[in-house]
C-alpha cells in the first residue's frame, strides 16, 4: 500500500494537470469560437459561387461546356486529400481519419499506381509515410486562424494534378463539425466537377466580360480550391472541438483521481492515528 507521503505526491501532480487541461479545455473552446464563426462565413460566400458556376455551366452551350473539369474520365488514378491536425490530445480525432482512409485504399486499390496521397498536419504525414503510402505531396503546420493564403498552395497542386491528367479522381477525407461534441466523417468528391450538374440552376441575369468560357475557366479552378480552403476551415473548427471534449474529459478524470487519492490519504492517515492512540493507550496500561 502507498505511503501517506506517496499519495500526497500523487494529489499535487494530479491537481497539477488538472490545471493544464483545463486551461488547454478553455483555449480550445475559444479557438472553437473563432474557428465555427470563419467556417459559417465562408460557407456563405460558397454556397454563392457554387450558384452562380452552376448557373454558367449549365446554360453554357460552348466550350465551357466541355471544359475538363466538368468532364468524367476512366479512373486510373485517384488522388485523396486527407486533413489532419498537426499534434494529439483531441481524442479519436486523427485516428478515425487515418483508419478510414487506410480501410477505404484497403477495398478500392490493388497497387500503389492507381493512388496517391496529399495530406495536411504532422500526424497524417507521420503515418502514411511510416507505412511507405505514396504521398505527392503535404502541408503541415496550419494556423488555428486560417486564411485562404494558408491554403492556396496545396489547393493548387491538388487542383493542378487533376488538371495536369496525373490524377483523374480528387477526393477530400475531413472530419465535419456537427456541434461542439459531435463531428461526422466525410469524404467527398472534389474533382471532376460533375455534382454541378445536379445543381438546380436558378434563373439569374449575369453580364459576363469578356465572356462565358472564359468567366468559368476562371472560376472552376477557383471553386474547387475554394472546396478544399471550406473543408480545411471545417476540419479546424472540428479539431478545436474535439481537443476541448478531450480536455474536459481529462479535467473530469483528474477530479476523479484526486478524489479517489483523497479518500485513500484520509483513510491512511486515520489508521495512522488510529494506531498511535492504540500505541498510547497500550502503553499506558503497561505502567500501570
Amino acid at each position: 500500500m502507498p505511503s501517506m507521503r506517496d499519495i500526497k505526491e500523487k494529489i499535487a501532480s494530479t491537481k497539477k494537470m488538472r490545471k493544464i487541461t483545463k486551461a488547454m479545455q478553455m483555449v480550445s473552446a475559444a479557438k472553437l469560437n473563432h474557428a465555427q464563426s470563419s467556417a459559417q462565413a465562408y460557407s456563405a460566400y460558397a454556397t454563392k459561387l457554387r450558384e452562380v458556376v452552376a448557373s454558367i455551366a449549365g446554360t453554357a452551350k460552348g466550350s465551357s461546356a466541355k471544359h475538363p473539369m466538368l468532364q468524367s474520365r476512366p479512373v486510373k488514378k485517384t488522388a485523396y486529400l486527407v486533413v489532419t491536425a498537426d499534434r494529439g490530445l483531441a481524442g479519436a480525432y486523427n485516428n478515425n481519419i487515418l483508419k478510414y482512409t487506410h480501410e477505404l485504399i484497403q477495398q478500392k486499390h490493388q497497387s500503389k499506381d492507381e493512388y496517391t496521397i496529399i495530406v495536411t498536419g504532422k500526424v497524417g504525414l507521420n503515418y502514411f509515410t511510416k507505412r511507405g503510402y505514396p504521398v505527392a505531396f503535404s502541408k503541415i503546420g496550419l494556423p488555428d486562424e486560417l486564411s485562404f493564403d494558408d491554403v492556396i498552395g496545396i489547393a493548387k497542386d491538388a487542383v493542378a494534378l487533376f488538371s495536369d491528367k496525373k490524377i483523374d479522381e480528387l477526393h477530400l477525407i475531413y472530419n465535419h463539425l456537427i456541434n461542439a461534441i459531435s463531428q461526422s466523417l466525410v469524404n467527398t468528391q472534389v474533382l471532376p466537377l460533375t455534382d454541378l450538374e445536379k445543381e438546380p440552376v436558378k434563373k439569374a441575369n449575369y453580364s459576363y466580360e469578356p465572356d462565358e468560357d472564359e468567366v468559368l475557366a476562371a472560376l472552376l479552378p477557383l471553386y474547387a480550391e475554394g472546396q478544399i480552403y471550406g473543408a480545411l476551415l471545417d476540419a479546424k473548427a472540428a479539431e478545436h472541438a474535439a481537443r476541448m471534449t478531450a480536455m474536459r474529459n481529462s479535467t473530469d478524470n483528474a477530479s476523479e483521481i484526486i478524489d479517489h487519492l483523497s479518500l485513500s490519504f484520509n483513510r491512511a492517515r486515520q489508521a495512522a492515528i488510529t494506531q498511535e492512540i492504540t500505541e498510547i493507550v497500550g502503553g499506558a496500561a503497561a505502567l500501570e
